[in-house]
């Protein structure tokens, strides 16, 4: 019974994340970036310190090397034994690392729907899914089911193209995980089936979205009152084919289109289901009577959120659009049909005899409120400059490049990642003595302008540099922030290739900001509960936006704070003027009432002088 082999116990399975983890780890990637990048904090009740995530991996290349030794060839035993000998432990490389997982393949666990998601999706992704309220598998396919194609939309940063890679790997694991319906895949827009279509306009009031739409032939527009008689530059046989070609000149702006795809449909099913108009043949009057109906849509064409490809789905989900939407929807409708005269498929343009809904104006759209006070600011960056002082920091001098660049220059998240450096130089009017950068982006509204560096944004941004293996004094071009790490794994590959030329993406700012408040409520002495709270509800904007508060308070001219943050308007710029004055007062009058109570707390000396 001695000589006869010991099957290796396991204390559990291994997932995708662990092996991609554990190949990081062999070709010498840092604990501390692969435990950013392939870990979480609540994954097994575990913090994932460098410390523990090398442990973990430590004992999995064991474990592995174990049972390669038990199950795989006897070339491959016999090399991992020799190596063990020689240095204690069998040392991997990069080749026998996925020999010793082909021979270790049953170590690999199989995805179960009470599985957390973090078990099998980078940590970004499990973020983002968990604050849907997703935290296992199970959860996960249930919800791609009853929403179907357009699942992802409901999940704040997973776009299109990361939903097919997670519905691609779901039906990988159909087996265990349950069935994917067919309608979950997102279609390109305005397609369907054939068995999907549903007439509209005929006898049942059917209401389905554009892409499953049919107009019955009386109601096409083939014919319609308002067609231009002059040659179209367009190729629409009816309104149906003139919407998605309107439509179709977004189809790389998925946003906008989602946006305009709503509105339209909505006036479309209403003109022909309600109205019994073609849309080429409505008047001013039907779009008065159409403005109306959007301040209380008929019960017909309300509902909860359902997959475009329900029976169940309707156009509003709202029974009282607020004022806004409404006169979004008068706009979008307005400058559709402008597009349409444009186009010779409309002879005119109803919507221009109609006014938008009156909407209350207010001071400002702009939340400022998070700025973070003066005095916050200042120790949050010592803070932040002492976590950046170890040698293996180097995500914590990316995270005060990027929060210096916001906060002493206002930019905003965008343009971070399109920041680049054959566009930063020493300006030609600055004092010799104390030289000053300036940087020009392209910012909202694919505008211009050029924004001054401070000397502390220079000095974060050679640190920086200097952990690309970079000198930024002596570099041309290549984006200002771009990840020190490029995982090796496919996806990452084909997305960053050697990751030179690659800056982060407007979501990896807001994690970076995430992970860098996170530690800073941890760790920042002598914070009072409301700086907690400030500052785990710190957004990338709120950096600009303390620019803009602190600008102000330092006496900088409106017309310089107004062309470095890039505002179209004055006024916008005011308003960081506005919000210090009111810290200002709020603050006197707590001093007056502390002052006014110590006074009357005060006894009376006998002995005291009158002044005189």
């Amino acid at each position: 019974m001695a000589n006869k082999p010991q099957s290796v116990a396991r204390t559990r399975l291994y997932t995708r994340s662990d092996f991609t983890a554990l190949r990081a780890f062999v070709q010498r990637v840092p604990a501390a970036t692969i435990a950013r990048l392939y870990f979480t904090a609540d994954e097994d009740g575990h913090e994932p310190t460098p410390g523990w995530v090398e442990s973990y991996l430590r004992r999995m290349q064991a474990e592995l090397v174990d049972l390669a030794i038990e199950h795989g060839s006897p070339v491959l035993a016999d090399h991992l034994k020799q190596s063990a000998r020689r240095h204690g432990s069998a040392r991997l490389t990069a080749v026998s690392l996925k020999m010793v997982e082909q021979a270790a393949g049953l170590a690999v666990a199989r995805p179960a729907p009470e599985h957390g998601v973090g078990m099998w999706f980078r940590p970004l992704v499990a973020l983002r899914l968990k604050d849907a309220g997703l935290t296992t598998l199970g959860e996960l396919a249930a919800f791609c089911n009853a929403r179907g194609g357009s699942w992802w939309r409901a999940i704040r940063r997973i776009g299109p193209g990361r939903a097919r890679r997670i519905v691609a790997w779901l039906r990988q694991h159909e087996a265990t995980l349950g069935s994917v319906a067919a309608d979950v895949d997102e279609r390109p827009p305005f397609t369907a089936s054939d068995r999907e279509i549903v007439e509209i306009g005929g006898r049942h009031a059917t209401l389905v979205p554009l892409e499953r739409m049919a107009l019955h032939a009386a109601l096409s527009g083939a014919d319609g009152d308002n067609r231009s008689r002059a040659f179209a530059y367009i190729h629409a046989r009816h309104d149906l084919e003139a919407v998605r070609a309107y439509l179709y000149q977004y189809r790389d702006q998925p946003k906008t289109l989602r946006a305009y795809t709503k509105e339209l449909e909505r006036f479309l099913l209403w003109t022909v289901s309600v109205r019994g108009r073609a849309l080429s043949s409505v008047l001013a009057d039907d779009c008065e009577a159409y403005k109306d109906f959007l301040k209380a849509p008929s019960p017909a064409f309300v509902g909860p959120r359902f997959a475009r490809s329900s029976a169940r789905w309707r156009p509003f989900a709202s029974a009282q659009p607020s004022a806004d939407t409404q006169k979004y929807a008068v706009r979008a409708l307005r400058a559709a049909f402008a597009w349409l005269v444009d186009v010779r498929y409309l002879a005119g343009n109803p919507w221009q005899a109609v006014r938008d809904p009156v909407v209350i104006e207010r001071e400002t759209d702009m939340d400022i409120g998070r700025a973070l006070p003066a005095g916050l600011w200042q120790r949050a960056r010592r803070y932040i400059d002492t976590q950046c002082a170890p040698v293996e920091a180097h995500y914590w001098r990316t995270v005060r490049t990027a929060l210096l660049l916001s906060g002493d220059s206002g930019l905003r998240r965008e343009e971070l990642t399109v920041a680049r450096r054959e566009k930063i130089r020493p300006s030609p009017h600055g004092d010799p003595t104390m030289p000053v950068w300036e940087l020009t982006v392209v910012g909202k509204r694919k505008k211009e302008r050029t924004v001054p560096v401070s000397p502390a944004a220079i000095g974060a941004l050679r640190a920086h540099w200097a952990d690309r293996g970079l000198d930024f004094d002596t570099a041309t071009d290549g984006p200002l922030l771009r990840p020190v790490f490029i995982p090796p794994t496919p996806l990452a590959l084909a997305r960053h290739g050697d990751g030179m030329d690659t800056s982060y993406v407007p979501d990896a700012i807001n994690k970076m900001v995430r992970w860098a408040m996170k530690r800073l409520v941890a760790g920042m002495p002598d914070l009072t509960v409301a700086e907690m709270a400030q500052l785990a509800s710190t957004s990338p904007h709120a950096f600009r936006h303390t620019f803009g508060t602190q600008a102000g308070a330092n006496d900088v001219p409106l017309d310089v704070i107004q062309r470095i943050m890039g505002h179209a308007s004055l006024q916008t710029t005011t308003i960081y003027v506005q919000a210090e004055r009111e810290r200002m007062m709020k603050e006197s009058q707590k001093y007056f009432a502390k002052a006014l109570n110590s006074n009357a707390a005060a006894p009376e000396s006998p002995n005291e002088k009158e002044d005189v």
